[in-house]
């Protein structure tokens, strides 16, 4: 079944696709919040840390077990060990995909509705546009749509040339709004925020928000990384496509930063407004601007396309296990796969005022989550299912695969990687799996923070 798998075309093209796919929501919509409710630039210097100690030589163990058994993660997992529950990590991310995509097609969803909202300079209540029935599951839709045609088309054709036209265009747009926001009068007090670091403000909960940052925002932890590492082929030099994409990823966060904390503070706002910062706030920010419909359009631009490339990585990871081990026709298997996400996230859809049942779900406590379905599903895949999968997935390549193996694989193509191997194996082996640990307690908030 090579031909329905398909390889990258190209260095270039791989980078673009796996660094799409770790660029998403995580980095425009998220990062910013978490920085400005865990003190700014303190917090950034953590998270680059992070990224470099933590989320990097993990993305390498998901890719040299991709490439070294040319299988997606349930498929690679049987390969090493056939017939063992250790397939359970793989399965966990094929699962914890779809119920990502369920949940994350719905925001992006929003960010797409909201281009059409800046353009009229439309600045009703952000509840009442999210509680309208047909607009939620419209917006949707569309974007489920957007992320099968792409997927449909495969992976070199398909994913690969998509990023390519996306990734460029994202940038550009960033470059654009950094260069704007810090024009106005007053940006500079939100530069100094987020680039002067205190580091009296770090905390236990600081520091688990900037591991939890680091290691998410490269999708780990899902087997993507594995299915993506699937269709590297021999001559592609893994460990500097790794470093420029989790490189890359970071930048483009920070750069969210530029945008964002200078326009913040110009515009005399609170940096740590949380979640409703992107789709509260700035739409109301926008409007104080000059020319401000035109900027807020293309903000929301950037974001539905940083949420494009994700999504359309989240659809491959049951599509390429499908492929892969049914031996079932990408053409058919992707429109089947995205119905099914397609109705499994309608709840969510309906969870933020249009139906109370899902709005008021609750079935998990309120400490741990909202009790809306979308912020339970969050909770459950985007946080419980992925921090447990990550952890097994890891002790799995890294103890039961072979720490030695999996680095003999990075070497392939790659004679640099040979005097970072030792410190590399450490940290796959022993430091890893204690973060992902310890992410997880906090995520039950058992450390008490």
């Amino acid at each position: 079944m090579q031909d329905e798998r398909g390889l990258w075309s190209s260095k270039f093209g791989f980078i673009m696709a796996a660094a799409g796919s770790a660029i998403g929501l995580g980095n425009i919509w998220r990062y910013p919040y978490i920085v400005g409710e865990n003190g700014g630039a303190a917090f950034v210097v953590l998270y680059l840390i992070f990224v470099l100690l933590i989320g990097l030589p993990y993305m390498l163990a998901e890719f040299s077990l991709g490439r070294a058994t040319q299988l997606n993660a349930v498929g690679a997992i049987d390969k090493v060990k056939p017939g063992t529950k250790w397939r359970i990590a793989g399965f966990m991310g094929i699962i914890t995909s779809i119920g990502i995509l369920s949940f994350y097609g719905v925001i992006a969803g929003w960010t797409f509705g909201f281009i059409f909202k800046s353009i009229a300079a439309d600045t009703s209540d952000f509840g009442a546009f999210i509680a309208n029935p047909l607009i939620e599951i419209g917006l949707y839709a569309v974007f489920i749509l957007m992320t099968t045609l792409i997927v449909y088309k495969g992976v070199a054709s398909g994913i690969e040339k998509w990023s390519k036209i996306l990734m460029p265009v994202l940038l550009l747009i960033i470059i654009g709004l950094i260069i704007y926001a810090n024009l106005l009068p007053g940006s500079s007090a939100g530069l100094e925020f987020y680039l002067l670091p205190d580091f009296s403000k770090i905390t236990f909960k600081t520091v688990l928000a900037a591991l939890g940052q680091a290691f998410f925002s490269l999708s780990l932890g899902l087997g993507l990384m594995v299915t993506f590492g699937s269709y590297i082929p021999k001559s592609i030099d893994i460990f500097s496509a790794a470093i420029i994409i989790a490189l890359t990823d970071a930048a483009i966060a920070i750069m969210a930063g530029l945008i964002i904390f200078p326009a913040l503070f110009a515009m005399g706002e609170n940096p740590a407004s949380g979640p409703a910062l992107v789709f509260i706030v700035f739409p109301q920010l926008f409007m104080q601007m000059p020319g401000g419909a035109i900027v807020g359009a293309f903000f929301f631009v950037l974001l539905s396309i940083a949420a494009l490339t994700s999504t359309m990585s989240l659809l491959e990871v049951p599509v390429s296990y499908l492929v892969d081990q049914k031996n079932l026709k990408r053409s058919k298997i992707v429109w089947l796969v995205a119905a099914f996400v397609f109705i499994i996230g309608l709840p969510s859809a309906l969870s933020q005022g249009s139906v109370d049942f899902f709005t008021n779900f609750g079935l998990i406590p309120l400490s741990l989550s909202p009790p809306d379905f979308l912020s339970q599903m969050s909770f459950i895949f985007g946080d419980m299912f992925l921090t447990i999968g990550a952890l097994i997935l890891c002790i799995f390549i890294a103890w039961v695969w072979g720490a030695d193996k999996a680095a003999r694989e990075l070497e392939i193509g790659s004679p640099l990687f040979a005097k970072f191997a030792p410190l590399w194996k450490i940290l796959i082996k022993f430091v890893i799996p204690i973060v992902v640990f310890v992410i997880l307690l906090g995520i039950f908030k058992i450390s008490g923070v």
